[in-house]
C-alpha cells in the first residue's frame, strides 16, 4: 500500500513503480476524494485497515510504504493491524498531529480517528508566525511540541513498541517541514528498549522528500522548504532502495 503524504494525490506513479517489479500495488486516496475529508483531519484509520482486507486476500505479504502524512497513517495502521508484515516511513513522525484546518477558527481536531474516536495528538501552535516568506515548518512543528508538554506528547506518542514487524525508517538531517531525523532516533529507542530491530536510512544533507530509482525528480516550485542539497531527494531514495526491494521480496535482476 503506498501513501502520498499532505499533497493528498493519488501517488500512482510509485505504485506503477512497484508493480513493475511484480508487487501487487495499491496506491490509495486516503482524504480529498469522494466521500472523504476535504483535507487530512479525522480521517479514519479503517480506511487503511479496509485498504489492508483487499491485500490481504491477494498478498503473501503486506507491506505499507508512506510519506510524511502517509508515514503517521502508515506507522499507527501497523500498529492497530496485525497483518502488517513491513513498513517503510519516508520522512517519519513518531506522534499523531492535529489535523488539518480550513480556517484558524476551526476547533483542534485530531488527524486520524478510530471506530470513530479522536486519536491523542499534539496540537499546533497557531500564533505561530513564518520568519520568511517560505516557511520551514520544522520551527512550527518543534515549537508545538514544546509548547504541547511532555504528557500530551506522550499520549500523542505513536505506539511503534507494539509493531512487530519489519521497520524501516528514511529521513534527512536536513529535513525542514519537521523534524524527521529525531523522530527516528525515538522510534529507535522505544522499538529496543521492546527488543525489536528497525533499519534507519539517514542522510544527514538530504531534507524531506525521498525519490525512488526511476521516479521523476519532484518538483522544485514549493511555497514552502522542503530542505537538502542538490540530488539529495534520489541520493536518499537511492539508499533506501536496497532495503525497500528487501521488505517487497524484489529480486536482483
Amino acid at each position: 500500500m503506498v501513501l502520498a503524504g499532505s499533497s493528498g494525490r493519488l501517488d500512482a506513479g510509485r505504485a506503477d513503480l512497484l508493480a513493475s517489479y511484480g508487487v501487487t500495488a495499491l496506491a490509495l486516496r486516503w482524504f480529498g476524494g469522494a466521500g472523504q475529508p476535504p483535507v487530512a483531519c479525522e480521517v479514519p484509520l479503517e480506511t487503511f485497515t479496509e485498504a489492508i482486507d483487499l491485500l490481504a486476500r491477494e498478498c503473501e505479504r503486506v507491506v505499507l510504504i508512506g510519506l510524511s502524512y502517509g508515514a503517521e497513517a502508515a506507522l499507527l495502521t501497523a500498529c492497530l493491524d496485525d497483518r502488517v508484515d513491513a513498513v517503510v516511513a519516508l520522512a517519519p513522525t513518531d506522534v499523531v498531529w492535529e489535523g488539518q484546518h480550513l480556517d484558524d477558527a476551526d476547533p483542534r481536531r485530531s488527524k486520524w480517528t478510530r471506530q470513530g474516536r479522536p486519536v491523542p495528538f499534539v496540537p499546533l501552535d497557531r500564533a505561530w508566525e513564518p520568519s520568511t516568506a517560505s516557511p520551514a515548518f520544522v520551527e512550527l512543528y518543534e515549537r508545538s511540541r514544546e509548547l504541547a508538554g511532555a504528557e500530551t506528547v506522550a499520549a500523542a506518542t505513536i505506539p511503534v513498541e507494539l509493531f512487530r514487524g519489519e521497520l524501516v525508517l528514511v529521513t534527512g538531517g536536513d529535513d525542514r517541514v519537521w523534524a524527521s531525523a529525531r523522530a527516528a532516533d525515538d522510534i529507535v529507542a522505544r522499538r529496543a528498549r521492546a527488543g525489536l530491530a528497525t533499519v534507519v536510512v539517514h542522510d544527514p544533507r538530504a531534507g524531506h522528500p525521498v525519490v525512488l530509482p526511476g521516479e521523476a525528480p519532484p518538483d522544485p516550485r514549493r511555497p514552502y522548504e522542503v530542505g537538502g542539497d542538490d540530488g539529495a531527494p534520489q541520493r536518499l531514495g537511492a539508499a533506501a532502495w536496497p532495503h525497500l526491494r528487501e521488505v517487497l521480496g524484489i529480486r536482483p535482476a
